[in-house]
């Protein structure tokens, strides 16, 4: 048997591209991929909780502590993991963001690094998600959050009104 295709008819890839030639999004089982970290040339793995159980020889590993809880406050490590991919990008750098499956957290720090580093807005930052990984669910209060961090970016504008999010929401039938 074959490996299963995506929709596109390409081998399904153990993580998704974000940002070309930089960011990728994907669950823990991608961090120990050597095969798709050196066929990417991911360069740096940044964790969003738990780090992964192996590492890759040459592979760079940061890893920022955060709890899947919506009161879990997400301003300071979406500063420290800009910080984190904006460096290995200004060194010509790819960075793959995970955490356990890549639903929750690490989608709500790659949607705070979009529109930050990249000033998208939070629906442009959301239907970027979707469109690369369509399983990614922020939880209530990390959507909460990205729209209040949205409005301090844009002039208190926010594009997603979070208020009709609940913990079973898929944001493919939101954006």
């Amino acid at each position: 048997m074959g490996k299963k295709k995506n929709p596109s008819g390409s081998a399904k890839q153990p993580a998704a591209c974000i940002v070309p030639g930089l960011l990728y999004l994907g669950p823990v089982s991608a961090t120990s991929n050597s095969a798709f970290l050196a066929r990417e040339g991911i360069t740096h793995v940044l964790s969003i909780g738990k780090s992964p159980a192996s590492r890759i020889e040459g592979v760079t590993y940061e890893r920022l502590s955060l709890t899947d809880e919506e009161d879990s406050s997400i301003g300071p490590i979406a500063i420290k993991a800009c910080e984190i991919i904006d460096m290995a990008a200004s060194t010509g750098g790819k960075v793959l963001v995970h955490c356990s499956a890549a639903i929750s957290r690490s989608p709500t720090i790659v949607a705070a690094y979009l529109m930050k580093s990249r000033s998208m807005s939070l629906r442009e930052a959301l239907e970027t998600l979707v469109a690369a990984r369509g399983s990614v669910a922020p939880n209530p209060g990390f959507m909460r959050q990205l729209s209040d961090m949205e409005k301090e970016l844009f002039d208190g504008k926010s594009t997603f009104d979070p208020s009709g999010v609940t913990a079973t929401t898929r944001l493919a039938s939101w954006v």
